[in-house]
């Protein structure tokens, strides 16, 4: 069982020895004779990963602020925040869009300092992003800004899909032909996400007619739910969209530099400064709101109410499709970012075997040591998934919400298994030991220490549960097919045929991280 389960290779540090023994089982084999005799000259970053038994064979390209800017482009909160608020005034009005994003923002940093500590002990992938869902939204934003411009332009959906492709295309080329430059651009990306928050916010606030305190408190229930609490409990997890995603730079960790501290440094700062860019946006976007009525009616011919707030408060079209443009070429960078984690948590699985056709998954780009094929393989899937949008775009819509709600339940059972280890004993960090993160574990360099980690473990996995549960109900009453919520016929199937293709196949494949390297 031992040789079917992996490959393992013996290194010896001092440089005494270098044994290799293949299995069968196909995985490919990295040359590490080049790290024989180094000694100390091994990197933190290739021993940590070697700890963890993973052969370090990808190259190591971001640093601290570049794969800030990549966390920060993915989540892109303020943008985000504007895209997906409707749901939240729809149930719940401007009191609930603002309370409603406190709550998921404290909700998000008590999640994501948890993920940190386990990016700290163990700096590998383990997420799955819809890159469908990021390129759909964008998608159908830039037909509502064609609307914006000229009103007798009738979107269809065809072009929705179209544009998809369109944006899916130049993420692959920054992610492939351009991947030597993944690293700066998202440095760059970071000062435009800046940059464009300041050149919508001082327009808005400068040029709009405000509103008055009243925001704070005045709460909506137009979904037609039977008390104004379940109103914004309905209307709540439509904050989660915009803050959903700083866990990308643990996707990329073994492209980081230094990646067990500047991971966990990236996310809390990444969630933090977007928080404040999000809630400055938002705040400034219900005081400019005017009347909610015009607001939520135009909904249904411009399809995202924000771009009509801009037009109202510039008083200007051509100033509100610049505005609105502004948001559109920031969300097709982020998803640049969204790709980019999509393969390489792909990659990772595969490397352990955990999915099918894992043999080929795992190959790297000779040239660049990019995953390549899982790169192909993630493109392709959402290509596939847009040909929906020509049948049913509320199918689609439900593919998007599958996304917040497959992302919460792995971050649950992430956060459920850390707090019944932490209640266990976990041992401290130890950066002499030899193999470490699966029958040994152990903390890594940052963690929330001892009775603040374990309150702020358990607040977090209520909070996901909470979430987790709001988000599979439908928008609105009466419930028929045209606004059902079919994210839970959705995760329903998916959890169902993860469970048959493991009893099926899975089991004999997989039985747990595979150890490529030890050393000692």
């Amino acid at each position: 069982m031992q040789k079917e389960r992996k490959s393992h290779e013996r290194i010896c540090i001092n440089g005494a020895l270098l044994s290799s023994l293949i299995s069968e089982s196909g995985l490919a084999s990295v040359k590490l004779a080049s790290l024989v005799g180094r000694g100390s000259e091994l990197t933190r970053d290739e021993r940590d990963l070697m700890r963890l038994g993973k052969k370090p064979v990808l190259k190591r390209n971001f640093g601290f602020m570049s794969v800030l800017g990549f966390s920060c482009t993915v989540l892109i909160t303020w943008e985000g925040m504007l895209i997906v608020s409707t749901q939240s005034l729809v149930n719940g009005g401007p009191a609930g869009v603002i309370w409603g994003y406190l709550i998921v923002w404290i909700g998000t940093i008590s999640v994501f300092a948890i993920l940190s500590e386990l990016a700290s002990m163990q700096g590998t992938n383990r997420w799955q992003a819809v890159t469908a869902s990021a390129a759909y939204l964008i998608g159908t934003l830039l037909q509502s800004v064609i609307i914006l411009a000229k009103p007798d332009y009738s979107p269809q959906p065809w072009q929705a899909m179209l544009f998809l492709w369109a944006i899916l295309a130049f993420a692959v080329f920054i992610n492939t032909v351009a991947s030597k430059t993944l690293a700066k651009f998202e440095g760059l990306i970071l000062i435009l996400h800046i940059l464009g928050f300041l050149g919508i916010l001082i327009p808005l606030v400068y040029l709009a007619p405000h509103g008055d305190a009243s925001i704070f408190t005045t709460f909506v229930n137009e979904g037609g739910w039977p008390t104004q609490g379940l109103s914004f409990m309905v209307g709540l997890p439509s904050a989660v969209f915009s803050l959903i995603g700083a866990d990308s730079a643990v996707h990329m960790a073994e492209e980081i530099k230094n990646a067990s501290t500047v991971v966990p440094r990236a996310i809390l700062i990444t969630i933090i400064l977007n928080g404040v860019l999000g809630f400055a946006m938002l705040l400034a976007y219900l005081f400019c709101l005017g009347d909610l009525d015009a607001v939520l009616e135009s909904q249904n011919t411009l399809g995202y109410p924000f771009l009509f707030v801009f037009q109202a408060g510039t008083q200007s079209i051509p100033g509100a499709v610049v505005m609105g443009l502004v948001v559109v070429a920031l969300g097709i960078c982020s998803t640049v970012g969204v790709l980019a984690s999509s393969s390489r948590m792909l990659w990772s699985f595969s490397r352990d075997r955990g999915i099918p056709l894992w043999k080929h998954f795992i190959k790297l780009d000779q040239r660049t040591s990019i995953p390549i094929y899982t790169i192909g393989f993630t493109t392709t899937v959402s290509v596939l998934l847009s040909l929906i949008i020509l049948g049913s775009s509320v199918a689609f819509s439900n593919i998007v919400n599958l996304s917040v709600v497959g992302l919460y339940s792995s971050y649950l059972l992430s956060c459920s298994l850390l707090l019944w280890r932490r209640l266990q004993g976990i041992e401290a960090h130890d950066s002499d030991a030899t193999l470490v993160g699966y029958g040994n574990i152990q903390w890594g360099p940052w963690r929330i220490p001892r009775v603040l980690g374990v309150i702020n473990n358990v607040f977090a996995c209520v909070y996901l549960f909470v979430l987790w549960f709001w988000a599979f109900w439908p928008p609105a009453t009466p419930v028929v097919a045209a606004n059902m919520n079919f994210s839970v016929l959705t995760f329903g199937f998916t959890t169902l045929f993860a469970i048959f293709w493991y009893f099926i196949r899975g089991k004999h494949e997989y039985r747990g991280p595979v150890v490529e390297v030890e050393f000692s």
